[in-house]
């Protein structure tokens, strides 16, 4: 085999595995968060993601730390998991991104809020005065 013979066959084969490799699959992470009733700030691992119903993208899975608080309503503040789906599992995952497939990772999390009571409210707000001017 001739040195042109060579760069040929290593210039095709550098070709195919630009395409195979730019033509793998890929993984897009989302979480869906929504409550009752909407409108409520989000807050996820203390970064401000938008107002219910809302959507946005996350790098890892696992535990996160998540807060929503909406005018006349208790605050929401607690950890949620991340489930990873089965093709995001070790060696299952490699196969996943070989393939030309965009897969498209969706968790969902709905929170129900509880109404603020105003008689609390107002006892709590009261009792801070008094603590100030002691």
């Amino acid at each position: 085999m001739g040195k042109r013979a060579i760069k040929t066959t290593v210039a095709s084969l550098a070709v195919i595995f630009t395409l195979v490799g730019g033509g793998g699959g890929c993984v897009e992470r989302r979480v869906k968060v929504t409550s009752e009733p909407s409108g409520a700030r989000v807050w996820l691992n203390d970064e401000v993601i938008g107002v219910t119903p809302c959507e946005a993208g996350f790098k890892f899975y696992g535990k996160y730390d998540v807060r929503l608080a909406l005018d006349g309503y208790e605050p929401i503040h607690e950890g949620r998991v991340m489930k990873a789906p089965i093709y995001e599992y070790p060696i299952i995952d490699l196969a996943a991104t070989a393939v030309p497939f965009k897969f498209k990772s969706v968790n969902n999390w709905h929170f129900v809020f509880v109404e603020s009571r105003v008689d609390d409210r107002e006892g709590m707000i009261g009792r801070a005065m008094e603590l100030r001017t002691e």
